[in-house]
Order: structure tokens, then sequence, then C-alpha cells
């Protein structure tokens, strides 16, 4: 469990599912699918969902491409921490909003893989949360032209990974979408 103080309770992360993000990205359609069905199953369960948007000079904030994907709906009352750093943590309000809630152990989805999730996956975990990748509700686009290697294999290789992550008093892992259990959350 986690090495964080009275923090007993979890969170759904949806990292940057925006337009620009995920437009090209490997598998849209099913990732966006499986993140959609984590939000319905998070909110049944009284699980807190987390939004995370992201805005740079490429992303700019307010435009069509910042926008959050319309398949997915964001609910008013739910936290959503903007962020310009691959690490949802870094230079942001995301501690802060964990902590008010009590969340210690973190499930998360989302995009980039190769970028943003893999960022905030390490913040989390150095910073002492659960962190508990869904191995099948990530995805990239193709870099390969960058000399990356293929999205499915820069997604295989993060599940790969992450599953086998471990450290003193932490959890980690890999689940897919059907394995995620919010009711022992």
């Amino acid at each position: 469990m986690t090495v964080l103080d009275n923090r007993p309770n979890t969170a759904l992360l949806v990292i940057d599912v925006q337009k620009g993000v995920v437009a090209d990205a490997h598998d849209r359609d099913r990732v966006v699918a499986n993140i959609g069905e984590l939000v319905g199953r998070a909110r049944s369960a009284g699980v807190d969902v987390v939004w995370i948007q992201h805005h740079d000079d490429g992303l700019v904030r307010d435009s069509e491409g910042w926008e959050l994907v319309p398949e997915l709906d964001r609910d008013d009352a739910e936290p959503l921490v903007h962020k310009s750093y691959g690490d949802a943590f870094e230079d942001t309000e995301l501690e802060k909003v964990l902590a008010h809630r009590g969340i210690g152990r973190l499930i998360v989805a989302g995009a980039q893989t190769d970028q943003c999730v893999r960022c905030t996956l390490h913040g989390a975990f150095v910073r002492g949360y659960d962190a508990t990748l869904v191995a099948d509700a990530h995805t990239t686009s193709d870099l390969s032209g960058y000399g990356a290697p293929s999205p499915d294999e820069v997604i295989a290789h993060t599940n790969l990974y992450w599953q086998y992550q471990s450290a003193p008093g932490r959890t980690a892992g890999a689940v897919s979408t059907a394995e995620v259990d919010f009711a022992r959350a």
C-alpha cells in the first residue's frame, strides 16, 4: 500500500485524452472506449475521476485540439488539472487535489504512453503513490520516423516494465480494463 499517510482512497487518473493528442493515436477508438468504460465504472463505485489536460506551444489552451475528446464527458464536479510538462505533478495542483481527497492509489489511463503517461506514472510512484497502469487504456502516436519503436511496441514495452515495477511500501502493476475492480479500491 501507499507510503502516504491517511490516503486510503483511489482515483482514476485520465491523462491528456484530448482531440489534438489522440487524433492519430494507435488504436484510438478502442482505447477511448476503454477509458469511457473505466470512467463509468469509477463513478458507479464512488471512486474519484481526475482529469489531466495538457497545454504548450503546440497545443494551445482553449484551441479545438486542446479540448477533451467528445466521447468522454467530464462531470463538472470532477477535478481538472492543467499541465504543461510530461509529469502531471510538475508545477500543477495535482498533489493538492489528491491530498484533499485522501487519495494514495492511482489507476492510470490516457495518452501519450511514451511521454505523459510514463512521466506521470513515475512521478506518482516516486512521490509515494501506488500506481496501476491500465494496459489497454493508454495509447501513443507513431513516432517511428524519429527512431522510436512502433506504437504497439511502445505500449507493450510500457505494460511489461510497469507490471514488474516495485519499490518499498508501494505497489505498481499493469492490468486490463476488465481486471480493474473499483469495488476493491
